[in-house]
């Protein structure tokens, strides 16, 4: 009977052996190692990361557009105020101008009725009583005259403390205009970045973007029982309702296109209310009230810094300009951090 047992592996079979093993372990490793890079979540893709930073720079574009109209704000209301200081100083200068007029003729008519000493005009004098009679009026000439050199010093101090005031005046305003100039630069640049990274992206990514941006409430929503706060509210809100739809262009106040608080501030001045132009002053252009008794007409601003505002609609809507190629729509009140709810 024939042996079954199996010949023991030649040399070269062992070597073939071994070899295969060998590569199976490394392609095991391989594919290990491949298992475990391909384990974590995938990176943002590139499209998602330039949209988050033109999301940024837009941002930070409304915060220096705030800047802005605050700095130009400023430099309206110094403009005023130079003007008027600059009015006081014409009409102070004209009433020296006056006085030193007036003391020149008491002066004259002085000296030609009283250049020699007073007993040698009355020795030669035809009439006595005359010359008693000018002699009082001279008196009293000299009486008038300290009266107006005591008036005419007052005048000259004055129209020294008002062209020193409108000197700082001015100096202040060019200060304001330099602070417009470099926040408009700061807004064009980060709005020029923003335009160049849209631009980068596919045209695919691109319609996806302006889809988001756009994706807004143009049409009016469901606002049934909101009730505004005040008629004067109510009015702004309907001002509000007719400027959706229009662009954002910053630091405009309408009517054909607005920033945020530009929005804001032209909706209560169609009610004949007066509010500051920022979003930081329309924060306290009222009283502050919780958000769960927000009426239409309040206004809402955002972020830690109240950068943005917009003015609630009812209903948990609001009626805002968002930023640049958005335009003036209805968005959920709770759409970024809230800063405070005013009530003007």
């Amino acid at each position: 009977m024939g042996s079954h047992r199996r010949k023991a592996p030649s040399g070269f079979d062992r070597g073939a052996g071994a070899v295969a093993v060998s590569l199976l372990s490394a392609a095991a490793a391989v594919l290990g190692a491949a298992g475990a890079s391909a384990a974590p979540s995938a990176p943002a893709a590139p499209a998602d990361d330039t949209r988050a930073e033109v999301d940024r720079l837009h941002t930070e574009a409304e915060q220096a557009t705030e800047a802005y109209n605050k700095a130009e704000e400023r430099t309206g209301a110094l403009r005023g105020q130079v003007r008027r200081t600059q009015d006081r100083i014409a009409r102070q200068q004209e009433r020296v101008n006056e006085l030193r007029e007036a003391l020149g003729s008491l002066a004259g008519a002085q000296y030609r009725s009283g250049g020699i000493d007073p007993s040698v005009a009355l020795l030669f004098s035809d009439d006595p009583e005359d010359y008693l009679d000018k002699a009082a009026v001279l008196d009293r000439i000299s009486e008038q005259q300290a009266g107006q050199l005591d008036e005419l010093q007052d005048a000259l101090r004055e129209l020294g403390q008002e062209r020193s005031e409108g000197a700082g005046k001015l100096v202040e305003l060019e200060k304001s205009r330099k602070a417009v100039a470099a926040h408009k630069k700061t807004v064009e640049t980060k709005l020029t970045e923003a335009r160049r990274l849209l631009n980068s992206l596919t045209e695919a990514d691109r319609a996806a973007y302006d889809r988001a941006s756009r994706a807004s409430r143009t049409d009016l929503p469901d606002l049934s029982g909101a009730v505004p706060a005040s008629g004067r509210a109510g009015a702004a809100v309907a001002a509000a309702q007719s400027a959706v739809g229009k662009p954002y262009v910053w630091g405009a106040n309408g009517p054909s296109g607005f920033d945020c608080s530009g929005l804001t501030q032209w909706s209560y001045a169609q009610a004949g209310v007066a509010i500051p132009r920022t979003s930081q002053g329309q924060r306290y252009a009222g009283r502050q009230v919780p958000l769960s008794q927000a009426q239409p007409g309040d206004l809402v601003t955002y972020r830690s810094d109240a950068s943005h505002v917009g003015m609630y609609a009812g209903n948990g809507q609001v009626i805002h300009a968002p930023y640049p190629g958005a335009p003036v729509r209805y968005d959920p009140v709770g759409m970024m951090p809230i800063a405070s709810v005013t009530r003007v």
